[in-house]
C-alpha cells in the first residue's frame, strides 16, 4: 500500500515525498486508518516496525483538520528516554516540513537554555510535545503547561517505561489532561501491568499485533565497532575487500556524504553523492547513473534511504547505525535480492552501540563483529547493552 493512498493533505504528502517513503510498512497499513478514524489503539509493535511514522502521520493530519486557536498542546507523545525523544523529533521535523505543525522535544539533563526553550514552548503553546515523564512534570508542577484543550496522547515503548518505573508518573501527567481524547498505546511487549494500564486510560482500543521482517538469508551481514575518525579509511579497507561491481552507502548526515565523497574521488573512484543540498533533478540524474552503471558508488543521506529503488547492488555499507530496524532492514535489503547473494556492513561509534544492540534484539541475533584492521590503529571497546546519552536540543517554532 501506497503513502499516496490515505487521505493525507497535498502538504503531508510532500514530507512523506521528501522523506524517501513510498510504500506503508505493515503495522502503518493498519494504524494509520485507525487513528485517522479517531479509535483509540493498543499496538504490539517493536521498534523497528515503523510505528513512529504509523502514529505521527494521521496525527499531523488530525491536528490539521481539527486546529484550535487556543496556543495550548494538541498532542503529548511520552517516551522513554531522551534518545527516543529527539529522535521522534527529528522524523517529525522532516515529515511536517511543508505544513504549519510545530514541535519540541522535551527531556532531562540538558542546560538552563533548554529548559528555558521548553518552558517558552509549552506556555505559548505548541502542537506536539514529545518528551519523558520526568522532565514533563517538572513543566506541569510549575503551572503553566496548557493541556486543557490537548486532543491526542500516544505512549510509545509503554513496556519500557514501566520497567523504569514510569508509572505513577504517567499517570500523573494524564491527571492534567482532559477525559474526551484519543489515546494511541504501543508496546513491544503485553505483560500485565500494560493491559492495567490500557484499561486505565483507553476507551474501546482497537488492538494490532505487528512483528518485524526480517533480512533475506542468503546475506552476509558484518558489523566494524570503530571511532568516528576511523569511518572514512574502514570504507576504503573495506571497498578494496574484493571487486565490488555496485556499492551503496548510507550516513546519516549531508556532511558525512559530501566529506566520504570528496575523499573517495580523490582515490579516482566512480562515485556519486544524493543529499538534500542537491536539486531533484540533479538527484534523480545520480541514481539513473548508478543504475547504468556510468557510477559505481552511491553516497546518501539517510532521510534519502527509502527512496532509492535498485536491484542489483552487492554491497551496502551502513557508515552510522540506522535509528530503526526496520530502517536497517530496507537499507541491507537492497541487496541479496532475486537468486544474487548480497553483503551489508555496518559501522559502529562508541556512542551508537547501544542503538545497534537494539537493531540485533530486533533481528534476534546478534551481527558478527569484524576486526578493525591494525593500521586504523585502537579500536573502542565493545559496551555492554546500556545506552549512551549525550546533550542535544531540538525545536520547532511555528510558523
Amino acid at each position: 500500500m501506497k503513502f499516496s493512498d490515505f487521505d493525507f493533505d497535498n502538504d503531508v504528502l510532500d514530507g512523506i515525498e521528501s522523506m524517501g517513503y513510498e510504500n506503508a510498512t505493515p503495522v502503518q497499513e493498519q494504524v494509520i486508518p485507525l487513528i485517522l478514524d479517531g479509535r483509540d489503539i493498543i499496538a504490539s509493535a517493536q521498534t523497528g516496525t515503523g510505528k513512529t511514522a504509523a502514529f505521527l502521520l494521521p496525527l499531523i493530519q488530525n491536528i490539521l483538520d481539527h486546529t484550535n486557536n487556543d496556543h495550548g498542546v494538541n498532542a503529548m507523545i511520552i517516551v522513554p528516554t531522551r534518545e527516543l525523544a529527539i529522535q521522534i523529533v527529528q522524523t517529525l521535523e522532516g515529515i511536517s516540513y511543508y505544513t504549519s505543525i510545530s514541535c519540541i522535544a522535551v527531556y532531562g539533563g540538558g542546560s538552563g537554555d533548554s529548559f528555558a526553550t521548553e518552558k517558552k514552548a509549552l506556555s505559548s503553546g505548541v502542537d506536539i510535545v514529545v518528551c519523558t515523564p520526568g522532565r514533563m512534570i517538572s513543566h506541569l508542577n510549575m503551572g503553566y503547561v496548557k493541556l486543557q484543550n490537548l486532543k491526542y496522547l500516544v505512549l510509545d515503548e509503554a513496556d519500557r517505561m514501566l520497567d523504569m518505573g514510569f508509572y505513577e508518573d504517567i499517570v500523573k501527567i494524564i491527571s492534567f489532561m482532559p477525559k474526551q481524547r484519543q489515546n494511541l498505546l504501543f508496546s513491544a511487549t503485553m505483560p500485565p501491568a500494560i493491559r492495567k494500564l490500557a484499561n486505565t486510560i483507553l476507551v474501546d482500543p482497537a488492538e494490532i499485533n505487528i512483528a518485524i521482517s526480517r533480512p533475506p538469508d542468503k546475506m552476509e551481514q558484518g558489523a566494524f565497532i570503530c571511532f568516528d575518525e576511523q569511518k572514512i579509511p574502514l570504507v576504503k579497507h573495506v571497498l578494496q575487500l574484493k571487486d565490488f561491481a555496485s556499492v551503496l552507502i548510507f550516513c546519516s548526515s549531508k556532511l558525512s556524504v559530501k566529506r566520504l565523497t570528496a575523499d573517495l574521488k580523490r582515490m579516482k573512484m566512480s562515485v556519486g553523492e544524493i543529499h538534500s543540498d542537491l536539486e531533484q533533478e540533479a538527484r534523480e540524474q545520480v541514481l539513473i547513473d548508478f543504475r547504468t552503471k556510468k557510477i559505481k558508488i552511491l553516497i546518501a543521506t539517510d532521510i534519502l534511504s527509502r527512496g532509492i529503488h535498485i536491484d542489483d547492488i552487492d554491497l551496502v555499507i551502513n557508515y552510522d547505525v540506522p535509528h530503526e530496524g526496520e530502517d536497517y532492514i530496507h537499507r541491507i535489503g537492497r541487496t541479496a535480492r532475486a537468486a544474487s547473494k548480497g553483503t551489508a556492513y555496518t559501522f559502529i561509534s562508541d556512542k551508537e552501540q547501544y542503538k545497534f544492540h537494539r537493531i540485533e534484539k530486533l533481528l534476534g541475533h546478534p551481527v558478527t563483529k569484524l576486526p578493525v584492521p591494525e593500521a586504523l590503529g585502537p579500536a573502542p571497546e565493545v559496551r555492554e547493552d546500556k545506552p549512551f546519552h549525550k546533550k542535544k536540543r531540538n525545536f520547532k517554532k511555528k510558523r
